[in-house]
C-alpha cells in the first residue's frame, strides 16, 4: 500500500479511483471524487474542502478523524466503509440521499448540512449533533439517539416508539417531528 503524509492537494481529479493507498494528515481542497471507487483507501487526520464525492463507492474505505467541509456528498453509502475507528465530521456540506445505515457514528459532527433523504437506520448517532441541518425525508428506523442534539436541526421525523432517545435533545418548535407518527394534528 503506498502513503500520502501530510500533502496538500489542490484542484485535482480522482474521479478514476484510489485503490489501497493511505493518506494522513493531508488537505484536499476542491477536488473531485465524483463516481469514483476507493476499494481499500484511508483517510486518516484528513481535511476535505469544497469537494465533490457524490456518488464515490466507498467500499471498505477508512475514515479516521476526517473532516469534510463545504464538500457536495450526494448519495454515499457510508455503511460500505471500513467500521474500524470510523469518526468525521461534516461542515456547510450537502449529503442527500447518503446512507448510514447499521453504522456507528457516535459524537459525529453534522453543522449547516443538508440530510434529506439520507438513511440514518439501526445507526448509532448517539452524542451527536445536527446543528442547523435540514432532514427533510430522513429516516430514523431502530436508531441510537441517545444524548443527540437535533436542538437547532428541522424538518425530522423520528418514532420514538422504533429509536432509542433518552436524553437527546429537541426544540419545542420541531417537536411535532415526533409526533407525526401518531396522526396527531398539531396546530
Amino acid at each position: 500500500m503506498s502513503s500520502h503524509y501530510d500533502k496538500t492537494f489542490e484542484n485535482q481529479d480522482f474521479s478514476s479511483g484510489i485503490a489501497d493507498i493511505e493518506f494522513e494528515a493531508c488537505t484536499f481542497q476542491n477536488c473531485s471524487f465524483e463516481n469514483s471507487e476507493f476499494k481499500g483507501s484511508k483517510f486518516i487526520n484528513c481535511e476535505f474542502i469544497e469537494c465533490n464525492w457524490s456518488n464515490a463507492k466507498l467500499s471498505k474505505v477508512s475514515f479516521q478523524n476526517a473532516a469534510f467541509i463545504s464538500c457536495k456528498m450526494i448519495g454515499l453509502q457510508f455503511d460500505l466503509c471500513n467500521p474500524f475507528n470510523l469518526s468525521f465530521e461534516f461542515n456547510d456540506s450537502i449529503l442527500n440521499h447518503s446512507s448510514f445505515y447499521g453504522i456507528s457514528t457516535r459524537s459525529t459532527q453534522l453543522i449547516n448540512c443538508q440530510l434529506q433523504e439520507v438513511d440514518f437506520s439501526e445507526a448509532n448517532l448517539s452524542s451527536s449533533l445536527l446543528k442547523n441541518c435540514n432532514l427533510n425525508g430522513a429516516i430514523f428506523d431502530n436508531s441510537n439517539l441517545e444524548k443527540a442534539d437535533f436542538s437547532m436541526a428541522t424538518n425530522y421525523v423520528i418514532n420514538p416508539d422504533k429509536n432509542r432517545l433518552k436524553g437527546a435533545v429537541f426544540s419545542r418548535e420541531n417537536l411535532s417531528g415526533l409526533l407525526q407518527h401518531s396522526g396527531i394534528v398539531i396546530t
